[in-house]
């Protein structure tokens, strides 16, 4: 394939909005104040309603230092990731103030009856309760029990936020109210950070005071794991994570809580974190997409455990479907990192010329070398349901526009004559929850679209 290595001057398509980021800009309305319900707000109808006396200093963070923000690291989404966060965060000696933060009131009750985050590995379940402090952030104030503001009206200083993909922003855009210049966001969702260079600086130059923007990081997460129910997971695949900046507040002073949440995560045990460049974050997000892309919407429209992908390559019927998913994906990446859109990620890189690391680039997202990423990640995770397989099941919105949708977006703002019709059929099967057999889905996406499988044969 042709290597893009000369610089490409900026489109309009590509520095135009996207559609979630306008939507957010032409919300007019001003950050909601929210109160945050913790178990002794239950009513009497699902809990017994305890008053403000009754409450543990556990169960009451109203009764918390002032300073207890500066080290508390709030969880909001819990489930596998938030999960797994948690639950390795919690391992520390000694343990930093932790509260999950639920996206249902119900979720509070079932916290009661609970045993508290259980992870199992190898059959053997590890239960942390005592750890953490639970809420639910709501506009509605409680009918009983002490009625609370999110962090007692004060700002947030260190937040993950383990939603969906689809979730994480708008999420974030939510709890304006509650960050500044000295709070610290990390994503851990799949796909590619939104906030990233030209949408991220346009975004907290819209909805945040000028040099008040919180600083935003994000980490990409290798660890596999499958829900068993409401705070319980099975951590399949134990794996490694990485965590960098997407977007720092650099208008004033380094924010103490950028230092204290990326130490608290890389040095968690067993997560076995580590702390990369924004850009070197920024291509092990495109990287994992590539996981993501294939795995996830082949297994939810087949219904199968991973490894039945890569089952037998020289005559797998899927291969070429996997390596026509592969050459769209490759040439996009490829068309995305020669573009000038991508120069404010790459200059931070501690490299040479911003002209050869772009060729190295395109070297690094050549079809043949995504290739054999992504067999010898599906042979790490070949016992495992992916999650987009364990959404479908469930009945649950699946993250495929933050995948191959993705994909497809990125292919048209680069206006480049990309052509990716297997990522968008695969969109379209997803979304209409279609079960294929194999042979269904070969015939659906390389026969009806007319694709010469002979030029997709296997890399040798």
């Amino acid at each position: 394939m042709t290597l893009r290595t000369r610089l490409r001057p900026p489109n309009p398509a590509v520095s135009s909005h996207p559609a979630w980021l306008r939507a957010l800009l032409e919300d007019q309305a001003p950050p909601p104040k929210l109160f945050a319900w913790t178990p002794a707000n239950l009513s009497p109808r699902s809990y017994e309603c305890m008053p403000p006396s009754s409450s543990s200093p556990s169960s009451s963070p109203s009764a918390r230092p002032a300073a207890d923000l500066d080290r508390r690291i709030f969880i909001l989404g819990v489930g596998n990731i938030g999960r797994l966060y948690a639950s390795h965060l919690a391992r520390h000696i000694p343990t930093p103030p932790l509260t999950l933060v639920v996206h249902r009131e119900e979720l509070l009750a079932q916290w009661l009856s609970a045993e508290g985050l259980e992870l199992i590995q190898n059959g053997v379940p590890t239960r942390n309760k005592t750890a953490f402090d639970i809420e639910y952030w709501t506009e509605t104030p409680p009918e009983c029990g002490p009625v609370r503001e999110v962090a007692d009206g004060a700002a947030l200083r260190n937040l993950i936020i383990a939603t969906k993909a689809s979730a994480a922003v708008p999420q974030a855009d939510r709890l304006r109210r509650y960050l500044d210049g000295e709070s610290t966001v990390a994503f851990t969702q799949n796909g590619i950070t939104k906030l990233w260079p030209p949408h991220g600086p346009a975004y907290v130059t819209r909805r945040y005071p000028a040099g008040d923007a919180p600083n935003f990081l994000a980490c990409v997460t290798g660890h596999g794991l499958y829900s068993l129910g409401p705070f319980r997971s099975v951590h399949a695949s134990p794996a490694s994570a990485t965590v960098g900046p997407v977007l720092l507040n650099r208008s004033r002073h380094r924010a103490p809580s950028v230092d204290y949440l990326t130490r608290q995560l890389v040095t968690a045990p067993l997560l076995a974190c580590t702390a990369v460049s924004a850009t070197e974050l920024w291509l092990r997000q495109l990287e994992k997409l590539v996981y993501n892309s294939v795995i996830n919407p082949l297994t939810a429209v087949l219904r199968c455990k991973n490894g039945a992908l890569f089952e037998d390559p020289p005559a797998n019927l899927l291969s070429p479907v996997i390596e026509r998913l592969l050459a769209e994906t490759g040439s996009v990446l490829q068309a995305l990192v020669s573009d000038e859109s991508s120069t404010p990620i790459l200059e931070t890189a501690d490299v040479g010329s911003l002209e050869s690391l772009r060729e190295q680039l395109s070297h690094r997202f050549a079809p043949v070398r995504l290739h054999k990423l992504l067999y010898d990640f599906g042979a790490t995770v070949a016992d495992n349901d992916s999650s987009m397989l364990q959404d479908v099941r469930a009945g649950k919105q699946t993250e495929v526009h933050d995948f191959n949708g993705w994909i497809v977006e990125t292919a048209e703002r680069l206006q480049q004559g990309l052509v990716v019709p297997t990522h968008r059929a695969l969109v379209a099967l997803v979304d209409s929850a279609t079960v294929l057999t194999k042979e269904e889905l070969v015939a659906h996406l390389l026969v009806e679209y007319g694709v010469d499988v002979s030029y997709f044969t296997s890399p040798t």
